[in-house]
Parts: structure tokens; sequence; C-alpha cells
């Protein structure tokens, strides 16, 4: 099973995906997990991604390109993976697709979960101070919704157009455990 989480910031988008790749026994390639755990490395490339990561701003295509595939060849996704915040800009969608495609490689399921702009932003204001997170630090949170806005939203309609059978809105305003029950009955007719 292939599966690509879209969503707001704050939507919940890990959240769920962790819970579907327990379920599923497949990988949870999290663009944003890895890049904060490359983070803590002391090289030149943690430290620019630090000072992007914490102005706001998007890791650069070509970086999170490499990271992406070098995944999705591993060994561990075989089986399938999810992908989780990528692919988040028109060059990453035309790298995905067409790497995708050279690859024989067919998505199974594309989920977009569904938040106001107030809910968003307080549920990242939450979780900075639940989590203690750079990246939803209140300077950061409004330029996180435009960026997502401006870039990341027409590559859900990219896919929503192409892939008609396969893309399933969810609203994300609901509980956990209630998002997981619909992904569930999504998966079920697939």
């Amino acid at each position: 099973m292939r599966l690509i989480i879209f969503g707001p910031p704050g939507a919940g988008k890990g959240t769920q995906a962790k819970l579907l790749s327990s379920h599923l026994s497949i990988p949870h390639l999290s663009t944003g997990e890895i890049l904060r755990s490359k983070q803590q490395d002391k090289d030149n490339l943690a430290l620019k991604l630090k000072k992007i990561m914490s102005t706001g701003q998007l890791v650069s295509d070509e970086i999170l390109n490499e990271i992406v595939s070098k995944k999705i060849l591993s060994n561990k996704c075989k089986k399938g993976f999810i992908l989780d915040g990528y692919p988040r800009t028109l060059k990453q969608l035309n790298y995905l697709d067409l790497f995708l495609v050279n690859k024989k490689v067919n998505l199974d399921i594309i989920l977009n979960l569904q938040l106001n702009e107030e809910t968003i932003e307080n549920r990242l204001v939450e979780r900075s101070k639940i989590e203690n997170r750079e990246d939803d630090s209140n300077d950061t949170i409004l330029t996180r919704i435009i960026t997502y806005n401006t870039e990341t939203r027409p590559i859900i309609e990219f896919y929503k157009r192409k892939y008609p059978k396969i893309f399933f809105e969810l609203n994300g305003e609901q509980k956990i455990e209630n998002i997981q029950s619909e992904i569930i009955k999504i998966l079920r007719k697939c």
C-alpha cells in the first residue's frame, strides 16, 4: 500500500501516518521528522536546515527529493510507504511524479485532512508549548499557513484532478480515532 497524506500544519498528518504505519506494517516517511532529526547533527547541512526551518521556510526541493527517493527505493519500502509532508512544491511534485513512473511505482490512496485556519493556529500554538518545537513558534505560524496555501494547495488540487478515484478528503477537525476509523474504511474499499 502506497499512500500520501496531505493537510495543513497541525492537521494531524503525522499522527494518522504513524497509526496507519502500525496498522499496515509499512514505513511512515515524514520529511518533517527526518529533517528535525538531521538538525541534531553537527554539520553544515544541519546548521542550514536549522536556520531554514526556524524561520518557517521550506527546505530546498533538491534535498527533499534526494531524501525521499532514497527512502522509497529502500528495502523497508518494498511493501509500501506513507508519505507525510511531501510533495509540497510543484518541483517536488514533478520530481515525484516522474520518479514513480520511471520506477513503476503506483500510488494507492491519497488523503487530504482539512482544517480551518483558526484551528491550525490554535493547534500549532498548543503543540509548540507541549513539544517545544522551534518550527511552531508564534513567529513562524503565519508564514507556515501562507506557505501551505500558496505552495501546497496547488499540489493537492493536482492530485485531486489526476487521481479522483483514489483521492479522499477528510474532516481534520474530528477526534483522532474518528479520523483513523474513516481512513480504515477507505482502505477497505480500495
